[in-house]
């Protein structure tokens, strides 16, 4: 089994902010693995909030041996980005092998598309507002905010898109009081979710706060290790691939979190159709799908995901699976 490594970088259609900084482009890993009659592929985004750079996480892939499988990968590597594009890859093999499409493999029902959320980058209040504007024709936007000042940005998001289902993603960029103060507004706004309003660090104080709006764990789950920890804090949780290690786990997880009560949203990092193509599979019938990071770029795999009005729709065989 051949396993090679290659970094693309993809440019953004605008820069994109968070609370944690800005960027200009998406770059990330590519992997191919190769049984010497067929190949397969993933991508993978590593993540400087998990510690993870393009060098650390490719030489954990160089360490692999030369022959392994999903279940022994397990073992291997951690959750992160480097078993996520790895994994990825082997079920594209796997399909590639066997002529089955990835949902076959997993023993799951056809996909079809789904509607996903599309994101306004941290801004002014009158730039977020321009921006919601201009996508007030989606049904389902989030709005990336963080800071100690967010009201006027709520407030501006939603005379430009009165219409929308909004949903809020913190990025841990809040404090337990901030939070507190913001809760009825989102109410009283119309906000359907919030993501991850605390750090990840200081997240007990959710335990016992009011929660009139669903709360989603996002950087505080990474794969099924994490729902112990989440009891009393969160009511959904947020399932991306670079965080699990890959599909493997992203479906195991579901599959708890469901059993354990929790709803569920399946987010991405900033990466290609590539990158998402699995995460489809995950979506199906979810509370919030927000797999928009094509839609972010301004250049995309050769064979992308289909957008429209019906929402992201699972890839052809040309593309993943």
């Amino acid at each position: 089994m051949q396993i090679e490594v290659s970094r693309d970088v993809f440019r953004l259609a605008q820069v994109f902010t968070i609370s944690r900084g800005s960027r200009t482009e998406a770059k990330v890993l590519t992997v191919r693995i190769s049984d010497g009659a067929h190949q397969g592929w993933g991508e993978c985004v590593p993540y400087a909030r998990y510690d993870e750079t393009l060098e650390s996480v490719e030489a954990e892939i160089a360490g692999l041996p030369a022959s392994f499988g999903r279940a022994e990968l397990m073992a291997l590597l951690p959750a992160g980005a480097a078993r996520n594009a790895v994994d990825c890859a082997l079920w594209d093999l796997e399909c590639k092998r066997t002529g089955k499409r990835a949902w076959e493999l997993a023993g799951l029902p056809t996909p079809g598309p789904e509607i996903t959320a599309y994101t306004l980058s941290l801004d002014t209040p009158e730039a977020m507002q321009t921006q919601a504007a201009t996508n007030a024709h989606r049904p389902l936007l989030k709005i990336k905010l963080g800071t100690p000042d967010d009201m006027p940005r709520l407030e501006a998001v939603r005379a430009g898109a009165p219409n929308a289902t909004i949903i809020v993603d913190a990025n841990e960029g809040w404090s337990a009081e901030v939070y507190a103060d913001l809760a009825p507004h989102l109410v009283r706004l119309g906000v359907a979710l919030v993501e991850q309003p605390l750090s990840a660090g200081d997240d007990d104080a959710l335990i016992g706060m009011d929660r009139p709006v669903p709360v989603c764990a996002d950087e505080s789950c990474h794969d099924r290790t994490s729902l112990a920890a989440m009891k009393g804090k969160y009511d959904v949780v947020n399932i991306k691939l670079d965080k699990t290690g890959g599909l493997t786990e992203a479906l195991a997880l579901r599959e708890q979190a469901l059993t354990d009560g929790y709803r569920v949203m399946v987010g991405c990092m900033l990466g290609s159709s590539l990158a998402m193509a699995p995460a489809t599979l995950l979506a199906q019938g979810v509370m919030v799908t927000d797999l928009d990071g094509p839609l972010l770029l301004a250049e995309d795999r050769d064979t992308p995901l289909i957008f429209d009005d019906a929402g992201v729709h699972p890839p052809v065989a040309a593309l993943w699976g």
